[in-house]
């Protein structure tokens, strides 16, 4: 057994929910010492959102901040300095899961996937993401996106080629399964209000749905997270303790049956509100300025 399992896999069978918040502190930092798989980065500041350019700076210095918990970090888009992400990622050594950010906007499409294959052809790509959640937002079609994907995995023919939605799009939409590589599912047992107390449990059958359609394909978490502030979904209550126990139960299942997770978020996000409400700037495992939130 690793070191990372041994350091709190010790859990198994301990109900989490019941440990104070001192030893719920101290075992979410015990896993980000020993590395998370991976992360869902934003190089944007406090008074930033996507569209406002970033420069390799900045983009540098949001890295340095989490780069010691983390092996792959995931960037969204491809422009707009964006394309300046996985490089900096790789000159600090770590691995890159790089999305080209598609919608409605046909022209920005063109310019996302011809950056994301350049980005492959020099190296700097581990995983190709072709859109992320575009199904659900249903701003592309099925066979629109099919053909970006398709475009991509030709350029880049040894890098694997994934999209990125939510885990029963993938049920609901099986021509986008049999061409990705990689099936790239968001499991969010908060958005589909259920109790933290039950959390893992279902994010557990989400996976296993998307294992069930992906035919042999590996699955890969691609989001999945607990904010700690903002009004409760149904009967998923955000707080900073119920924030912890669902990171410490998300990473000791990932160690127990070896699944990929890309944790949402690295920083908290205030333009979020304006899609999420009151919980979209609290999903963040340090604040917008880098502040880690559970010490």
């Amino acid at each position: 057994m690793s070191k990372q399992k041994k350091k709190y896999m010790s859990l198994t069978g301990m109900n989490v929910i019941d440990l104070p918040e001192q030893r719920l502190k101290n075992l979410t930092q015990d896993i980000l010492e020993e590395k998370i798989h991976g992360i869902s980065f934003s190089p944007y500041g406090p008074e930033q959102k996507p569209g406002d350019p970033v420069d390799k700076a900045q983009i540098e210095a949001r890295l340095a901040m989490i780069a010691p918990n983390v092996k792959w970090i995931r960037s969204f888009s491809c422009s707009k300095g964006n394309e300046l992400i996985p490089q900096a990622a790789k000159e600090i050594g770590l691995k890159t899961l790089v999305g080209a950010w598609l919608d409605d906007d046909l022209e920005n499409n063109e310019k996302e996937i011809d950056n994301l294959i350049k980005l492959g052809k020099a190296g700097l790509v581990d995983i190709a993401a072709v859109g992320n959640e575009v199904l659900l937002r249903e701003e592309l079609s099925e066979s629109q996106l099919i053909e970006y994907i398709q475009r991509v995995k030709a350029a880049l023919p040894d890098i694997e080629v994934g999209y990125v939605d939510a885990y029963y799009e993938f049920e609901d939409h099986p021509e986008i399964t049999k061409n990705c590589d990689v099936i790239l599912a968001n499991c969010y047992p908060f958005w589909e209000g259920c109790a933290l107390e039950y959390s893992i449990l279902y994010m557990k059958d989400m996976y296993r749905r998307a294992r069930r359609i992906a035919n042999g394909k590996k699955v890969i978490i691609t989001e999945t997270g607990w904010p700690d502030q903002g009004p409760s979904e149904w009967g998923a209550v955000p707080s900073y303790s119920n924030a912890m126990k669902y990171f410490i139960g998300t990473y000791q299942w990932a160690g127990e049956d070896n699944i990929d997770v890309f944790y949402f978020s690295s920083f908290n996000e205030s333009w979020k509100v304006e899609d999420e409400g009151g919980v979209g700037a609290h999903w963040g495992l340090w604040d917008t300025l880098g502040n880690y939130k559970f010490a």
